[in-house]
C-alpha cells in the first residue's frame, strides 16, 4: 500500500549547513526505506511530500514530530495512492528563492512560502507546478 504524507514544520536551525545535513540524512535513510518525495524549503520553513509504503511513511513522519531540528510539525495531507508523484527523488529539493514570485502568489497572500495559511490542496498544487516547471535541484 502506498501512500502520499504532505507536512510543514519550522526549521529551529534555518542555516544552510543545517538544512543541508536534513537533506543528506534523508536521501540516505530514504532509500534504504523505499521513500520518495520533494523538500521545498524557504524562510525558515519545511514543505515536505513524501511517498512510500503506510508503515514506512508513517515511521519517518512520527520521527520528524520527535526531530529537534524541525519545530511545528503540521500535517496538511495524507492519502492513499496507485503510484508515485516523486518516485525519481530520494529527496529532492526546491529553492525556494529561485522561484519567480509569480508562482507563489497564485497560492498564498505574499510571495512567500506559509503552507501553514492555506489548504494543504494548495500547497501539493505548488508543489505539482514546481515539479512540472523543473524547479527541483538536488540529487535524485
Amino acid at each position: 500500500m502506498l501512500v502520499r504524507l504532505l507536512y510543514a514544520s519550522r526549521a529551529a536551525d534555518s542555516s544552510a549547513p543545517a538544512v543541508d545535513a536534513i537533506l543528506a540524512q534523508s536521501r540516505v535513510h530514504n532509500t534504504s526505506c523505499g521513500i520518495t518525495g520533494i523538500l521545498c524549503y524557504g524562510a525558515g520553513i519545511f514543505l515536505q511530500a513524501i511517498e512510500g509504503g503506510r508503515m514506512q511513511v508513517s515511521e519517518l513522519y512520527g520521527h520528524i514530530q520527535r526531530d529537534p531540528r524541525h519545530k511545528d510539525v503540521m500535517l496538511l495531507g495524507f492519502e492513499e495512492i496507485g503510484e508515485r508523484r516523486f518516485g525519481g527523488w530520494t529527496m529532492g529539493q526546491v529553492q525556494l528563492s529561485k522561484v519567480h514570485q509569480a508562482t507563489l502568489l497564485r497560492y498564498f497572500e505574499k510571495p512567500e512560502l506559509d503552507p501553514y495559511a492555506v489548504s494543504g490542496k494548495a500547497s501539493m498544487a505548488l508543489i505539482e507546478e514546481l515539479l512540472a516547471t523543473a524547479a527541483i535541484v538536488g540529487r535524485p
